[in-house]
């Protein structure tokens, strides 16, 4: 029972967190469950991407369906095409990597070493990025460039998207927090799709409890509408105070995580 009520209450909570911060759910779940030792690490990346997907689709699709969407379509379909592209090349990426070590649990620490250098590095730019000049992006080509190295990252690292995509959301396309949070979701739907679809078509899917995928779906979508209602009750500043947080949530577990996978 334990191993059941840690998987479902992590989908929510990092689903709830993800939603309401834009980074997906995928970001929390996969380096809490690397660190609770439930799962081998493959089987933790897979049903990550299958619970992100599913709380994703749910989140997009219900802001588009009730007309509460401010999704730049024009803008972010690049660069959610080239996150689907980016989500190929660093499923093939990790695949390589993974491959160099006889211990699985190894390319987890290194995942965890990558993970907390770039929330680390975006956790800096989010504190100072009102003195920071953003720019605004209106080229299909260099949105799409963007895109494919945000989803070369996210599917890498195993998390579908993070605060990456805010980041780049904020810098590139000058979007406030509110409004980066539903594009970023945009995002990391398409990109963890073609991950998640990569593995289903072409990779062996890792072995897992079907019990414990089909309830951090649905616990995932619970969390994902609880998410978008905080959401939709606070302001632009109180919701970048919840995306630092989380960024200092996530850092701390990947210091952990590291520990564990290399040091120990």
């Amino acid at each position: 029972m334990g191993l059941f009520f840690v998987c479902f209450l992590t989908a929510f909570f990092a689903c709830s967190i993800g939603t309401i911060c834009g980074m997906g759910g995928g970001i929390i779940i996969k380096p809490v469950l690397d660190a609770t030792g439930v799962m081998n690490v493959s089987s933790i990346t897979f049903i990550s991407g299958c619970t992100v997907i599913a709380m994703t689709c749910w989140s997009v699709g219900k802001t588009i369906l009730k007309k509460e969407s401010v999704i730049e379509f024009k803008s972010t379909t690049y660069l959610a095409i080239g996150a689907a592209l980016g989500g190929l090349l660093g499923k093939q990426l990790y695949v390589m990597v993974a491959g160099l070590f006889d211990n699985e649990n190894t390319a987890g620490g290194v995942q965890a070493c990558l993970l907390l250098a770039a929330t680390l590095a975006t956790f800096i730019y989010t504190l100072n990025k009102n003195k920071i000049q953003s720019k605004k992006i209106t080229s299909p080509a260099v949105a799409v460039i963007i895109g494919l190295l945000l989803g070369v990252l996210g599917s890498f690292l195993g998390i579908g998207g993070g605060p990456f995509n805010v980041a780049v959301l904020y810098y590139f396309f000058s979007m406030n927090t509110k409004k980066a949070t539903q594009n970023s979701l945009y995002i990391v739907l398409f990109s963890q799709v073609a991950s998640t679809l990569k593995t289903v078509t072409f990779d062996t899917i890792p072995s897992f409890n079907a019990v414990i995928l089909i309830g951090m779906v649905i616990f995932g979508i619970i969390g994902s509408e609880f998410g978008r209602k905080i959401n939709k009750k606070i302001d632009d500043r109180q919701a970048t105070y919840l995306f630092e947080g989380a960024m200092i949530l996530i850092m701390c577990i990947n210091i952990y995580n590291i520990i564990k996978f290399l040091l120990l």
